[in-house]
């Protein structure tokens, strides 16, 4: 299995380090984090200081233009120090490499917000959620609005929830319905969609964050609510006609959804480890040695170590094809892996916390703080009957387009 061979280079390696460096630090501050709903704002200038935000920025940006593999092998290091924060650098990771790949011309508004990444850490998320259209995964259309104006700027107005690191982030990409009443009064050429992408920066008057965010799980991620109070944006706000769809590289970017799994086994990893450390030392009276030597112990143990192997075969082994072929992306097996990843990292972290027994609900034990993160996944597109019914269409479509 090629996985077990990361990293191969020197480069590999010193990510793979600094990943490490980071998951450590990150480790030290996470219980606080969690227990007290705290954002952990010194997590993301220490992501900065060590370039890290840049990684899936071209080396022609000023980025370290990691390739897939080495996203998903360092998030996965990442997530084990603190999910929280892996999971708020995946999605920055994952919107700034969606806005420039592939594009021969970038424009001027997504070359400053680069700018921005480079030399001030400069974060971006989307904000698509909304009270009552949840995931717009679901198809629900945004209540939140993008009037285009005579001039061609734009007013928005509405709220967004679900804003993973808002407290970070200096950018949002936020999904509009659009009313262009005043576009056609003034002659503008007329828009061709009804909903749109809209590049809001966090210091646009208008903007704030409401503190809603107190939840069981992810608690150190800081997805509050955006509100946008009559925002006025210039024309260039329009992502959609800045940086138009192109089915094929729509198409390749499907694959960022193996990087989000990656931070969900790393929850798992270590879980993993931690229910071996617990294993080898934990030496009650009634045993001359640890209860690593029980049969079952070992026997949670063996099947963490099963379950751990089959995802990380899939993860690094669909990562390091698609490195290798981009243009041959099924999205179908994305969504596998990440089901895959997800569901295995919740039966990890039960045997991990049978492993340890009453103690791993300890709030000084970080089980219970893994326990409760890993449900996120679960809730993090595509769900898991997305997920499945992607693979069956898959087998039942064409029975001999996949053999």
């Amino acid at each position: 299995m090629s996985f077990l061979s990361y990293p191969r280079t020197a480069e590999q390696k010193h990510l793979l380090e600094t990943a490490a460096t980071l998951a450590d630090l990150f480790a030290e501050r996470a219980a606080r984090s969690d227990w007290d709903g705290y954002f952990p704002l010194e997590n993301f200038k220490d992501l900065h200081e060590a370039g890290y935000l840049t990684l899936s920025l071209p080396r022609e940006l000023g980025g370290q233009g990691a390739s897939l593999l080495d996203l998903v092998h360092a998030q996965y290091r990442l997530a084990q120090g603190d999910a929280s924060t892996a999971l708020v650098v995946t999605m920055h990771l994952m919107h700034i490499g969606r806005l420039v790949e592939g594009r021969e011309e970038v424009p001027p508004v997504i070359k400053q917000l680069c700018r921005d990444v480079v030399e001030n850490g400069a974060m971006i998320n989307s904000a698509v959620s909304e009270p009552a259209t949840g995931s717009p995964s679901r198809g629900g259309r945004p209540q939140t609005t993008a009037r285009r104006q005579p001039d061609g700027s734009w007013r928005i107005n509405g709220r967004k929830t679900f804003t993973t690191g808002s407290h970070a982030l200096s950018y949002f990409i936020v999904g509009c319905s659009i009313e262009d009443a005043g576009g056609v009064e003034a002659g503008l050429p007329p828009l061709k969609s009804e909903r749109g992408n809209f590049l809001v920066p966090r210091s646009a008057e208008g903007v704030r964050i409401e503190d809603t965010w107190n939840t069981v799980g992810m608690r150190g991620t800081g997805s509050n609510d955006l509100i946008l109070e009559d925002i006025h944006l210039g024309a260039e706000s329009y992502l959609d006609e800045q940086v138009p769809v192109i089915p094929s590289i729509q198409m390749r970017q499907g694959v960022w959804g193996l990087v989000l799994a990656a931070v969900y086994l790393g929850i798992a990893q270590a879980a993993r480890d931690e229910a071996v450390r617990f294993a080898r030392s934990r030496r009650p009276n009634s045993l001359k040695q640890s209860i690593a030597t029980v049969p079952h112990i070992q026997d949670k143990v063996g099947r963490i170590e099963v379950l751990l192997l089959e995802s990380q075969a899939s993860l690094f082994g669909l990562a390091e094809h698609y490195t290798e072929d981009s243009d041959n992306v099924e999205s179908a097996l994305v969504g596998a892996v990440k089901y895959l990843a997800t569901n295995n990292a919740i039966e990890i972290i039960d045997l991990s916390m049978r492993v340890a027994g009453a103690a791993s609900l300890a709030l000084s034990s970080p089980l219970q703080r893994y326990y409760r993160d890993i449900r996120a996944g679960l809730h993090n597109p595509p769900m898991d009957d997305v997920a499945l019914a992607s693979l069956a269409k898959r087998a039942l479509e064409d029975p001999t387009e996949h053999k």
